[in-house]
């Protein structure tokens, strides 16, 4: 067997899809904004078929134009499927030019599909003595298994599993591989719209196989079938014969398979290369050239050496020749040669093939030396190596610092907590020299690291975080990304060091001072060469006065609140727990009621069952592509008001994750020393400009329920001298798109001080404003909220009692009352076809690479994103405004109070009581004059005992 000469054929689209989806959560977006999420997940699967198998003949096969026989056959054969993302659509010619650069031989034929070409390529593969190997998922290829052709199919969870006979004998209990297409002309296929037969599922079309044979056995001995299956079964031979043709793959496609021009040769390395770096493929170009290499580096050191070692070692790892453990030589060239050579030259820069000087600072002379010139510096990039990632319990083990490109310095600090004191003491002339610029990657970080030694950072601040952020918000921002995109440089992983995440990790301290040293300076010195990239790009996006103005100064006031923190009333969520037991009891009774069984409510799997099959609550529920009913919020809302039980559910749902979450989560989320919660504020998360909350999410707190509520009650003053304050801006975002639309209408109900519901439904309704009854204001609401997100008639009869005719009425009713709204919405959209982005009042970018796609459904997504990001964008920079200006008043007043939670268009202080009158007064300006519009901004203030209270 291992004689015969071995050809893999890939379903290419099979493994395209595979790959897109593999990335649907996370999906991959270069800094063009290009979704590369197929492109990367395709050759990762190529990439991994050739390591493991090193085969000797390989091919990847496509469709064209569709099936055109079966078509005829069946005009409807897969009609019901879905537009092709676009994402994939632009994904193909790329890697159509990535395998003509590889040598790889793409096999495709105009009106037949891939199966259809594999099929004939693997029979006449077999005449001439080859084994074949399909590279696919799809079960249908199991009809084509025999004693040399197999399946090759990946896994869910990495690894690929091969059929032959004996594999497909099991999976179809069949006795023979072509009564596969039996059993698919049974079955169906609602993925290619293959009728079959009406009724016969999985083990029916077993069942009729071991009994019959196959579909001409089991028309021809319906008498022995009985009741509404026989007169299914009868009534329907012809579709089930014509489904068996469907089912059948073609092995008369005019491609020929020529064993020369399957054989595996050597790719042009520079050509792969030059496309992988022009779709920012990083850590694929290492693969690539790994797996065609013919030397081995370090990093095809095996995982138990690495594991062993309890630091780096700068020696080569010896050779290692296991197919798929690295790099092996494909095509057993000499790893001595020029080939072999000229392989190495498209590496990723990295610490050992970069010319660098990166020293450790000694105590005493050295030290004193060290600062004076650093204090001679105009701008210094600056990096800290803690104990751990939480700032506010994290010690110093010491500072990297970097003022010139390859160079730098690092100053360890010594474990006795006085004497670091001391030494970060020598280091203050600089930290808070105004005239010295401080560079950094995530600098709020280091900015909290140091407020523990009592330590200010003063002077211009440069992020190299917050730089790439406003260049590019849709992108990840991590320093190793950042490094290898820009700047070709693949950073010392941190794992080198200290291992991996687990009990077993060491700290920083743990690692020798001269890894240390070689990985912080490393950090500072790659963060100084992003800061001279990003300092032209944010020019040439236009970005640069949000980045000075807005992003940094607010870098400082997070670093505040977060170090401040917030009180919480423990007594009180503890005994609100013991609430929620009783209620989450209470519902899951009554629901185990109305069913009539006890399930595990928390299982999807399990409800569905009970909902939709026990007590068949609707005729035809929908299903997940696994074949599991579908129990999501967005299905059970829709139920809930006509049944019970869903309504329970959900509120079942919605009080095990509140208990969950927060109530007994937010207890041990208190830091032992200060006593309080500290939320982190992350600034490059949403591309909108919203800050995010993390560690807790504050943000997140359900408001609408009155459970949700209580949640809030748990915040509370540091103590009775103090009190709440929450600051509210009142309908932002709608003042914000009546005055970019400058929709008149709209501008004076504000100016007016009017209603805006209320203002919008007597317009709309054409009533009195007077005579507007609170069903009409409420539905005005939801227009006047979903108008800017592209509420649909169906969408606005869901959050409404309206029928979808009278939504789409009032939709249609709503413009004609605000015609510059409409064409503001439109104006916006048109911009972003002609620009690729809208942006905010203040000029902040979003970009939208699906504006211009074809497929309507991904275009209408980026049409509404070009609507409501601007809006949402401008409130965002907003409040940010109003949170710098308020800080540095509190600052330069030597105010008490403290600016603690920012939670969407809401700013809640701890206020000093006898500061009370100021604060408000100074608050309420603050925010209301951060951004002239021609809508007056308003802003609601309530005070309280609890963040409750005060909301």
């Amino acid at each position: 067997m291992s004689d015969q000469k071995r050809l893999f054929l890939v379903d290419a689209y099979a493994l395209i899809f595979r790959g897109y989806y593999a990335f649907i959560k996370n999906p991959r977006i270069n800094s063009k904004g290009e979704d590369t999420s197929a492109i990367m997940g395709f050759m990762n699967s190529l990439l991994d078929v050739i390591k493991r198998e090193r085969p000797n003949y390989l091919a990847v096969c496509f469709d064209k134009g569709g099936s055109q026989d079966r078509v005829e056959m069946f005009e409807a054969y897969k009609a019901n499927r879905d537009e092709t993302p676009e994402g994939i659509k632009t994904a193909v010619p790329y890697i159509y030019e990535i395998l003509k650069a590889m040598h790889i031989p793409i096999m495709v034929k105009e009106g037949f599909e891939a199966d259809d070409v594999i099929g004939t390529l693997s029979k006449q593969a077999e005449k001439e003595g080859y084994q074949t190997f399909m590279v696919t998922p799809d079960k249908d290829f199991a009809q084509l298994v025999s004693e040399n052709i197999f399946m090759y199919r990946p896994v869910f969870g990495g690894g690929y599993e091969t059929w032959g006979i004996p594999e497909v004998l099991k999976k179809f209990e069949v006795t023979d591989p072509l009564q596969v297409i039996d059993y698919l002309g049974m079955m169906g296929d609602a993925s290619d719209n293959i009728p079959g037969l009406p009724g016969v599922g999985d083990k029916t079309a077993k069942k009729f196989i071991a009994q019959f044979g196959s579909m001409e056995g089991l028309l021809a001995n319906t008498d022995q079938l009985k009741g509404k299956m026989k007169e299914k079964v009868e009534a329907n031979g012809e579709l089930g014969i014509l489904s068996k043709k469907l089912a059948t793959i073609m092995l008369d496609v005019p491609v020929e398979f020529n064993a020369e021009d399957f054989e595996m040769s050597e790719p042009d390395i520079p050509k792969v290369t030059e496309i992988f770096q022009e779709l920012e493929f990083r850590r694929l170009i290492d693969n690539f050239v790994k797996t065609f290499s013919t030397t081995v580096s370090t990093a095809a050191t095996s995982e138990s050496t690495k594991a062993s070692e309890a630091t780096p070692t700068k020696e080569t790892p010896k050779e290692t020749k296991a197919a798929g453990a690295g790099q092996f030589s494909l095509f057993g060239a000499d790893p001595s040669s020029a080939e072999a050579q000229t392989t190495n030259t498209f590496e990723r820069k990295n610490i050992e093939n970069t010319p660098h000087f990166y020293q450790s600072v000694a105590s005493g002379m050295a030290t004193k030396l060290f600062i004076k010139n650093l204090m001679q510096q105009k701008s210094v990039c600056f990096d800290t190596e803690t104990t751990g990632l939480n700032p506010l319990t994290a010690e110093l083990v010491g500072i990297a610092f970097s003022w010139e490109v390859g160079k730098g310095f690092y100053l360890p600090f010594p474990e006795d907590q006085a004497e670091a004191q001391e030494l970060i003491e020598q280091l203050r002339p600089f930290f808070e020299d105004e005239n010295i610029e401080k560079v950094g990657q995530n600098l709020k970080y280091d900015i909290k690291v140091l407020a523990k030694y009592n330590m200010a950072v003063k002077g211009k601040l440069f992020d190299t975080m917050l730089a790439h952020y406003l260049i590019n918000a849709d992108m990840r921002h991590n320093m190793d990304v950042l490094a290898e995109t820009y700047l070709n440089y693949t950073p010392l992983p941190i794992e080198t060091l200290i291992g991996k995440k687990g009990k077993n990790q060491l700290t920083m301290r743990d690692v020798a001072l001269e890894q240390q040293t070689e990985y912080a300076v490393e950090d500072a010195d790659i963060t100084l060469q992003l800061k001279e990239h990003f300092e032209n790009e944010l020019g040439e996006a236009n970005t640069q006065t949000l980045f000075d103005d807005i992003e940094i100064p607010l870098l400082r006031v997070l670093a505040a609140m977060e170090l401040e923190g917030i009180n919480l009333d423990i007594n009180f969520l503890n005994s609100l727990s013991e609430q929620l037991n009783n209620d989450i009891t209470s519902l899951e009774k009554r629901i185990y009621e109305t069913a009539g069984e006890e399930f595990n409510i928390a299982s999807p799997k399990q409800l569905g069952i009970v909902l939709f099959e026990n007590m068949k609550l609707v005729d035809k529920p929908k299903k997940t592509k696994t074949g599991q009913y579908k129990t999501g919020e967005d299905i059970l809302s829709i139920l809930a008001n006509d049944h019970s039980i869903v309504q329970d559910i959900l509120d079942f749902r919605g009080l095990s994750k509140l208990k969950s979450t927060y109530i007994d989560a937010l207890p041990n989320q208190v830091n032992p020393d200060t006593g309080r919660v500290h939320t982190d504020y992350m600034q490059t998360v949403a591309a909108t400009g919203r800050l995010s909350s993390n560690n807790p999410n504050l943000q997140n707190i359900p408001i609408r329920t009155e459970r949700g509520r209580q949640v809030r009650k748990a915040f509370v003053p540091r103590n009775d001298d103090y009190t709440l304050l929450a600051a509210d801006y009142s309908q932002i975002e709608l003042r914000i798109i009546a005055a970019l639309s400058k929709e008149e209408t709209m501008i004076e109900a504000f100016k007016n001080g009017e209603d805006i519901h209320a203002s919008t439904a007597s317009k709309v309704f054409n009533v009195p404003l007077e005579e507007v009854t609170r069903e009409q204001r409420s539905n005005a609401k939801t227009v006047n909220f979903g108008i800017v997100y592209g509420v649909s008639a169906f969408g606005l009869s869901n959050q409404t009692e309206l029928s979808r005719g009278e939504a789409k009425e009032l939709i249609d009713t709503y413009y004609e009352t605000y015609p510059k709204l409409k064409k503001y919405m439109s104006e916006q959209v048109d911009f972003a076809r002609d620009n690729g982005y809208v942006q905010t009042l203040l000029g902040r970018r979003r970009y939208l690479k699906d504006i211009n796609s074809r497929n309507a459904i991904v275009r209408g997504a980026a049409e509404r994103n070009a609507v409501n990001a601007p809006i949402q964008g401008s409130a965002a920079d907003i409040i940010k405004m109003a949170m710098i200006n308020i800080y540095n008043k509190l600052e330069t007043g030597n105010f008490k109070t403290k600016m603690l939670l920012q939670v969407h268009d809401e700013l809640v202080f701890d206020v000093y009581k006898p500061e009370l009158d100021t604060i408000k007064d100074l608050v309420k300006t603050e925010m209301e004059n951060a951004y002239k519009l021609e809508v007056p901004l308003d802003v609601d203030l309530g005070t309280g005992n609890n963040w409750l209270e005060a909301h």
